[in-house]
């Protein structure tokens, strides 16, 4: 099963306009997100995925709809996934779209 496609145009519509140099990029089974080199955000076969940074790894987790990232078996510190059901309105994925866009943002471009 690839990555839900529909997700992927729901993020690049948040994206693209404030974003022409986005770069999307084959990884961890689906697809990511990447602003100035950096991961922002992205999609496996299951799930979002977004990088909020280690100082608000606590913060995204206690939001409802989300779990540690543990692609590797052992739990990414700043990764969060967040499913389906956290990302039903245009708002919810914006919100979590922007949260990843910003932590891409502060890191320097690679």
């Amino acid at each position: 099963m690839a990555y839900d496609e529909g997700m992927a145009q729901r993020i690049r519509d948040i994206l693209e306009p404030e974003y022409p140099n986005l770069v999307e990029k084959k990884m961890f089974g689906g697809i990511a997100f990447m602003l100035q080199g950096n991961f922002a955000c992205g999609l496996t076969k299951e799930d979002f995925v977004v990088r909020v940074g280690k100082e608000y790894d606590t913060e995204a987790l206690a939001q409802p709809h989300t779990r540690p990232m543990d692609f590797t078996g052992k739990p990414m510190a700043g990764w969060v996934y967040v499913s389906e059901a956290g990302l039903e309105s245009d708002e919810e994925l914006a919100r979590w779209v922007r949260q990843g866009v910003n932590y891409a943002l502060s890191l320097p471009p690679k």
